[in-house]
């Protein structure tokens, strides 16, 4: 068995990043497709605009949160790494 020690912080952090625009983009056009729907059926002027503006700052804002909560939860697995032990895995030779 190998030991996860620690992980890198930054790497971490960008992954979470990629995770975070990729989940943005669903929902931006979940929410643009519902907006759409919605506001053809009840007549709300301005709500598929507000559909197609999510789709692109669904990405952005999840992106952050994602960036940061990636560096807070390698932070975290660092420290906790450190005192417990790191993650156990088996891993195969090449």
């Amino acid at each position: 068995m190998q030991e996860i020690k620690s992980v890198d912080i930054m790497s971490w952090a960008k992954i979470h990043a990629l995770f975070g625009i990729v989940f943005g983009l669903i929902y931006g056009i979940m929410f643009a497709l519902m907006g759409a729907a919605i506001g053809l059926s009840r007549g709300i002027p301005g709500v598929e605009a507000f559909g197609a503006l999510s789709i692109i700052m669904f990405p952005i804002i999840f992106a952050i949160c994602g960036f940061i909560g990636g560096a807070i939860t390698a932070l975290m697995y660092n420290f906790f790494a450190g005192k417990i032990g790191g993650v156990k895995v088996d891993l195969a030779p090449e």
